[in-house]
């Protein structure tokens, strides 16, 4: 072995162990982030307008019907309700922290939510048109539709932003997301305002909250969400390369424009999901985003994964403080979000924190 081979060795070790620590550390994260989840959703199944001791939370989920009306009322607030709340937290949280660092990812804008590509504002209006027409007020009637027009709006976006000399340029999407939103906006309160239900419902649903919704709906939007994930954790290494400029990306291989339409369709897919499930939840996936950014650093492969278990845990925290601050009361998860998130972008802005994502 030559001197330059030894000294090239004595140079690689060091980074190789270096690189086998943070990976450790990261799957310890990981772990830790998984471990005070699963805590936050026993917490979830026992805090509400009737607080449950732990012994009645187990015996709301597994104990065999019982003709004591006490533990029948307990089987029923644990199965019907906190139990869909709580599994719904969690998978809109993991969908909403997953769009919210892959749409910062792909538009390289620090400052992206899963709301720029308009998804929240083509929920908002189905909903509204579908109540207006037909008369919906069952969410497991109209959430359809919201899902449709959350997926309607972001092929819309990403069409507008696919054309002219523009196309393919992420200010190009941020722009054509942004106009697409308040067209939306406007047609949405026109429609509102002329159908007092509809007026009605946009009010319940714009708020954001995971209460009232069944396994029945719970279900479906849960295997839109794992289609969503699984087209988002392949496409994990391109991003990285995006990431680099698109004319480096392009010089190792990745096909830029397939990379981008299949980006965006997962994340009109988790977002779209989540929305039509919970409406619309600001701040959330903005928030995780960036938190995910300086735990992990800007490696997709482990940003990602830790935005969905930081955008599960936060939507459920918050679920859990909308209960309690306001007993016998409740307020929606989405409004104690956005009175989190407010402060967070403002402290982002204080910060200078706006660098690429």
């Amino acid at each position: 072995m030559t001197n330059a081979d030894m000294s090239t060795t004595a140079v690689e070790r060091p980074a190789a162990r270096g690189a086998t620590t943070a990976r450790r550390r990261r799957v310890a994260g990981l772990g830790a982030l998984l471990a005070v989840l699963v805590v936050a959703a026993a917490a979830s199944l026992a805090v509400g307008a009737r607080a449950l001791s732990p012994a009645e939370v187990w015996h709301g989920l597994f104990a065999a019907p019982e003709s004591d009306q006490r533990l029948t009322e307990i089987r029923l607030i644990v199965q019907t309700v906190r139990v869909p709340r709580t599994v719904l937290a969690v998978v809109a949280g993991v969908a909403l922290g997953v769009g919210g660092s892959l749409i910062q990812g792909y538009t390289r804008n620090p400052i992206a939510d899963t709301g720029l590509l308009g998804v929240n504002a083509g929920a908002s209006f189905a909903v509204v048109s579908v109540i207006a027409v037909f008369g919906f007020g069952d969410p497991f009637q109209y959430v359809w539709f919201a899902f449709l027009g959350a997926a309607v709006a972001g092929v819309v976006v990403f069409g507008l932003a696919s054309i002219g000399r523009g196309a393919g340029n992420p200010l190009t999407l941020a722009l054509a997301g942004q106009g697409t939103t308040v067209f939306l906006a406007a047609m949405t309160t026109a429609v509102a305002l002329s159908d007092q239900k509809s007026l009605n419902a946009l009010r319940f649903w714009n708020a954001g909250s995971v209460a009232g919704v069944g396994f029945e709906v719970i279900g479906p939007v849960t295997g839109f969400v794992a289609v969503g994930l699984v087209l988002a954790l392949t496409l994990l290494p391109s991003l990285n390369l995006l990431n680099l400029g698109d004319d480096v990306a392009r010089g190792l291989g990745v096909n830029i424009a397939l990379s981008r339409t299949a980006g965006i369709l997962a994340i009109t897919l988790l977002a779209g999901a989540a929305t039509a499930a919970c409406g619309p939840i600001a701040f959330l996936g903005l928030m995780v985003a960036h938190v995910a950014r300086s735990l992990t650093g800007p490696d997709y492969r482990w940003l990602v994964p830790y935005a969905g278990l930081l955008g599960a845990l936060v939507l459920l925290v918050c679920d859990i403080v909308g209960r309690l601050v306001v007993r016998p009361g409740e307020l929606d998860a989405g409004v104690v979000v956005a009175l989190l998130g407010a402060p967070f972008f403002a402290a982002l802005v204080w910060r200078g924190r706006f660098r690429s994502a």
